[in-house]
């Protein structure tokens, strides 16, 4: 994987073009927030490119039975590989600007909907707001927004550091339950 500072780009939640300098980390991460796999990349990788790589460290690591992703990871390749390791693959269709897939997207959910009928990995597939919660706070508590180091090897520290913290503390408040 390409490790160099270089610029990245990606369209936000409301379509809009962000654009930044430096570097992308890319996180596995399981039920209850807990990361369990990081890569950093330049900030131009692709995340479909990280994909597998992640996977195969994921999968030393633990077992998993579901590898939920967003529409960025829908490819054949990528749903292959899962399969392969016999997981199911939770992968948000893209429709690439194709009109027709994209509106038969929409009227399949809403039959589902007028028959108060959700399928499972819809249900599965909506747990994948753990990572953008990991995310969230590896920027917003632990030092991830605003890294004042240059290199690689210093960046990676630096957010390796947050994510040994992170990690921590999502273990701690599984452990300790508030008393009732």
């Amino acid at each position: 994987m390409p490790d160099q500072c270089d610029v990245g780009t990606k369209k936000n939640s409301k379509g809009y073009k962000e654009t930044w300098t430096g570097y992308k980390l890319h996180v596995d991460s399981i039920d209850g927030q807990i990361p369990v796999s990081c890569i950093l990349t330049s900030a131009s990788v692709h995340d479909s490119q990280v994909a597998i790589p992640l996977t195969v460290m994921t999968r030393e690591r633990v077992i998993n039975l579901y590898d939920l992703m967003d529409a960025a990871y829908d490819a054949p390749l990528i749903r292959r590989y899962s399969e392969s390791m016999g997981h199911i693959p939770i992968i948000d269709i893209n429709t690439r600007g194709n009109t027709g897939l994209k509106e038969e997207n929409k009227a399949e959910a809403k039959r589902f909907e007028l028959l108060h009928f959700k399928l499972p990995e819809s249900r599965r597939y909506n747990e994948r707001t753990v990572i953008e919660r990991v995310y969230a706070r590896l920027k917003d508590e632990f030092g991830g927004r605003m890294i004042r180091v240059r290199g690689y090897a210093k960046v990676m520290t630096h957010l390796m550091f947050g994510i040994l913290a992170l990690t921590a503390d999502q273990l701690i408040r599984l452990i300790v339950q508030p008393a009732i």
